[in-house]
């Protein structure tokens, strides 16, 4: 969110994001994001799927695994402190969008606001895969006398717009050049349409802990997404907050140039794999990468210019959906119909954290513009030695330094324009052509969804997938 045109510039290129429209010509141009263009904003309105959908699979619950202890408090929330922030701040009257899987009601999230459904029929308050509630638990769960866990801002109130799921599936498809991986739904239209309509119900905050990833050599057509980022930025001064990304060694999701060598241990920025979306959008979206129990960059994050902060990202203990209990673990069926549990990490849960200090902020400094509350949480993060880099961007996230420096700590943020990597040169990739509409109706590519379950799931054969 802190980038210039040149930072963004840096791998610009191949939107990619719940379903675009990709069209490959033979020319070539330097890639760059398109510009964003006003025409492309969705229109305001009720939420409802595009077209009618059914459910593919079983829900996925959450689980305890034997290493959960309710008592004891967990690791991102030692290693945060966001509890010592809530004499200045607890998030009182901030809402925060939760655009993901839904978010299932519960004790431990009141004021819970139906925003509605893209998905199913419903209003935004079921979530058969898991994860949107498991996002709203780290963001504002309230405390209970029996366990030690609670969200970054338990005053704030959350609106849900079910936005995807992995679970559910078009009925039909709509001809035989349009594509739906199986079991998924969620488009770059629902997307944009989730984004206005949470800036129009009134949310402070918006998290959006989904992360599309397609090879670098790609074009593609994200306009009315840039669109709806825009109108929530500036029209509605609302703090979008994204998931950096999740790496795999196999898909779409191909993890970019490290320490080159030749460019004095700098990253390569001439050869990138992947590009990630809504992440890309750094001038709008405060895009959050992952790091462990150490404070040491996660596995699986995701390198790349976009990357603006860190937060936790293994080691999540949230809310089970569908029950009062805590869950460090999902429980998937296989192909046998036997149980399998997988611990929850993944940049999706690292973002929550920042959304959550975000609404902290707000509360704590109701004066302040989104930009500047996205300032004020980067310029307070613990810094990496070296200053910005791709991997952690200006640092691990400090809820409590967030709430109480004052202006005379605040420095501004480093531009990563001036980050001394391979950046200056574009990339070249297939020339778009044709408008939006053309295009998504000539060829709809919609990606699929992966669960951030670090690396313990498979990207899709698309690449789309959940952060």
């Amino acid at each position: 969110m802190t980038s210039s045109p040149a930072t963004r510039g840096r791998l610009s290129a191949c939107l990619a994001a719940l379903g675009l429209a990709l069209i490959a010509g033979t020319s070539t141009v330097a890639a760059q994001p398109p510009p964003i263009d006003d025409t492309f904003l969705p229109p305001g309105g009720p939420a409802a799927p595009l077209e009618p959908t059914t459910q593919r699979q079983a829900c996925t619950a959450g689980a305890a695994s034997e290493e959960l202890d309710p008592a004891a408090v967990p690791q991102a929330a030692q290693s945060l402190r966001y509890e010592t922030a809530w004499p200045f701040a607890r998030g009182r009257g901030q809402v925060v969008a939760v655009i993901d899987t839904g978010v299932a009601p519960h004790p431990r999230l009141p004021g819970l606001i139906a925003g509605g459904d893209f998905v199913g029929t419903g209003d935004g308050t079921s979530d058969c895969d898991a994860h949107g509630t498991l996002v709203a638990g780290i963001i504002a769960a309230t405390s209970s006398p029996t366990d030690a866990f609670s969200g970054v801002a338990p005053d704030a109130r959350i609106l849900s717009i079910r936005q995807s799921s992995l679970k559910f599936g078009q009925s039909a498809r709509a001809d035989e050049n349009s594509y739906q991986s199986e079991n998924s739904t969620g488009t770059v239209t629902t997307l944009a349409m989730a984004v206005r309509r949470a800036a129009d119900l009134g949310a402070t905050v918006i998290n959006i802990s989904e992360v599309a990833c397609v090879p670098a050599r790609l074009a593609l057509e994200d306009r009315s997404l840039g669109a709806a980022l825009r109108y929530a930025v500036e029209t509605r001064d609302v703090v979008v907050v994204a998931a950096a990304g999740n790496a795999a060694a196999q898909g779409m999701c191909r993890q970019n140039p490290g320490a080159s060598p030749r460019d004095g241990g700098l990253p390569d920025w001439d050869a990138p794999l992947t590009i990630a979306t809504p992440a890309w959008y750094d001038d709008l979206v405060l895009s959050v990468a992952a790091v462990d129990a150490r404070g040491a960059p996660a596995e699986f994050t995701l390198n790349g210019p976009w990357v603006d902060i860190a937060a936790p990202g293994t080691g999540i203990v949230s809310l089970d959906p569908a029950s009062d209990s805590l869950a460090d673990a999902l429980a998937h069926q296989d192909e046998t119909g036997a149980v399998q549990l997988s611990r929850i990490a993944g940049t999706s849960y690292a973002a929550p954290f920042v959304a959550g200090t975000a609404a902290l902020v707000r509360e704590r400094f109701p004066e302040l513009s989104a930009r500047e509350v996205v300032e004020r949480i980067v310029a307070t993060a613990h810094a990496p030695a070296e200053g910005w880099n791709p991997t952690l961007g200006h640092g691990i996230v400090d809820p409590v330094a967030a709430v109480t420096a004052g202006p005379g700590a605040l420095s501004p943020a480093v531009d990563k324009a001036a980050y001394p990597g391979k950046a200056a040169q574009p990339i070249d990739a297939p020339r778009m052509s044709g408008d939006a509409d053309g295009l998504a109706a000539t060829i709809a590519v919609v990606v699929a969804f992966g669960l951030a379950m670090a690396t313990t799931i498979a990207l899709l054969v698309t690449g789309r997938r959940r952060e």
